[in-house]
């Protein structure tokens, strides 16, 4: 079946097989902050926006994206970059595997309250899996930028 979408920006048209999952189509594509991490939906590392809304790649055929756009990581790396240097900044990317789903959820957030609480904050991480950090420098990294972010993004990170 052909399909057409915008991936990143880009129109994309393409055959695919009626079962090809989304995750496969991106990394495919060179999306490879796109990961699999659990098969299950769980963990978050596949996160994705489907017309701006976060979603699970694992879980999406890329069928059902025909006709919409899809943004990755690579596709919001403006976005992602400033944000990004405050959860490194709290140790919390040790080993780097989650943090493409992470900021995409936390992107999300951003964009839908500029004012959360930390119960809020702690909703969006809930569905991301961390085996290294236990989640508090993620909570501190997302405090503090947006602590940055009420100040007129002046820098209070040493």
């Amino acid at each position: 079946m052909q399909i057409s979408l915008v991936l990143n920006g880009k129109k994309i048209t393409e055959e695919i097989t009626p079962d090809l999952l989304l995750i496969d189509f991106l990394r495919n594509h060179g999306c490879y902050s796109v990961k699999r991490g659990c098969e299950t939906s769980n963990c978050g590392l596949c996160t994705v926006f489907l017309d701006k809304k976060p979603v699970l790649s694992c879980s999406v055929l890329t069928a059902r994206t025909d006709g919409h756009a899809i943004d990755t990581l690579e596709g919001l790396q403006d976005e992602a970059k400033e944000f990004g240097a405050f959860i490194a900044d709290q140790g919390a990317e040790q080993c780097g595997f989650c943090n493409p789903g992470m900021i995409m959820n936390a992107i999300a957030l951003f964009r839908e309250n500029a004012d959360p609480t930390d119960e809020e904050i702690k909703e969006y991480l809930a569905g991301n899996l961390c085996r290294c950090s236990g989640y508090e420098g993620q909570l501190r990294g997302i405090r503090a930028f947006l602590e940055y972010k009420r100040q007129g993004g002046a820098s209070c990170r040493q």
